[in-house]
């Protein structure tokens, strides 16, 4: 691989895979890397991972972003110009029982990556923030200029941190890091740990699908085709800093400092419960609902501005959720060979 070629991390993920589909159709060469954990079947990653190697613009590298030594290598070896860090541990519910594992992977993890770019010479670092650091806000739509100091699970904390560090590194050292912030992304190869799919698999086994907040949570479904769109337009606009930046009236979006933040969500929160319909009507059979109370670490509904993102890249994600579930459940007949 050239000195030019993107880093991604987290290319055997969801989001991750698809933003290397989308750099690879631009002509982009990807050194793609991941651990391949087991929090979720590793046969779909490796799935995931095995399309990708049929373009020859794309190698892949198995590491752990915990193992700092590995990583110097590898920031070493090829001094990467861009990178699009989207490795992480995810899930608000898992965290409430495995806190150690995003310690090592979003804030040891996300420090590696941070040092590799300082000491190689990356001219701009994107990196994968969540919805999730909206936390206890209740003014709707969330938008970057709100303060995010009350997340209300570990996973957000470390995602609000990943923010923290980003910014420090851009103050110190003049690195231009731009944080995305994903509102429920979802679509074809996407997470079996996600709602789409768990209601899918619920639906075709005949099993109850578990609704909490008794089916009145919303959220703001973002296909996946748009996330990939925003992510890879946003590499060509790393963040200069703001001079008029007022540290008497902080804004939380902008900086002196070359750091941005954007929300990349499709602005148009959904109700739970017409999700659940729509793949009713896509596969043909009725769910059986569970309606139970809220869970600890959730939040009730999740909405994005996305002003900002808009006149950053002229660019706002438009998929229907009705035409991004029929593409899901496309998908997710021909690989489940229903």
């Amino acid at each position: 691989m050239s000195q030019r070629a993107i880093l991604l991390t987290g290319a055997a993920g969801f989001i991750g895979f698809h933003v290397a589909r989308r750099l690879l159709a631009c002509g982009n060469e990807v050194v793609g890397i991941d651990s391949i954990n087991n929090y979720y079947d590793p046969k779909l990653k490796e799935a995931r991972i095995d399309l990708l190697k049929r373009d020859p613009k794309f190698s892949f590298v198995k590491l752990d972003l915990a193992d700092r030594a590995a990583t110097e290598s590898l920031f070493a070896q090829h001094g990467f110009a861009e990178v699009v860090h989207l490795a992480a541990q995810a899930g608000v519910r898992y965290s409430l029982q495995h806190p150690h594992a995003y310690i090592d992977a979003n804030i040891q993890g996300f420090l590696n990556v941070l040092e590799g770019c300082r000491h190689n010479g990356c001219k701009h670092l994107l990196f994968a923030s969540s919805s999730s650091v909206y936390g206890a806000n209740s003014r709707l739509p969330f938008s970057v200029h709100d303060n995010v100091d009350h997340p209300v699970s570990l996973y957000a904390a470390s995602k609000k941190a990943n923010e923290l560090m980003a910014h420090a590194y851009s103050h110190l050292y003049g690195l231009p890091t731009t944080g995305l912030r994903f509102f429920t992304v979802y679509g074809p190869w996407g997470r079996p740990d996600m709602a789409m799919f768990i209601f899918a698999r619920a639906i075709l086994a005949g099993e109850p699908i578990k609704l909490f907040n008794h089916g009145k949570m919303r959220r703001d479904f973002t296909y996946i085709d748009d996330v990939a769109e925003a992510v890879v337009r946003l590499i060509g606009h790393p963040p200069q800093g703001e001079s008029a930046w007022d540290g008497s009236q902080p804004d939380p979006a902008t900086s002196k400092a070359p750091w941005k933040i954007f929300n990349i969500g499709n602005s148009h929160p959904e109700e739970l419960t017409y999700i659940v319909s729509l793949l009713e009507k896509e596969f043909g059979k009725t769910a059986k609902k569970d309606l139970l109370p809220m869970q600890p670490g959730d939040v009730e509904a999740t909405y994005a501005d996305i002003s900002a993102l808009e006149r950053e890249i002229g660019f706002k994600p438009g998929t229907r959720i009705e035409d991004g579930i029929a593409h899901f459940a496309k998908w997710y007949r021909e690989f489940h060979r229903i």
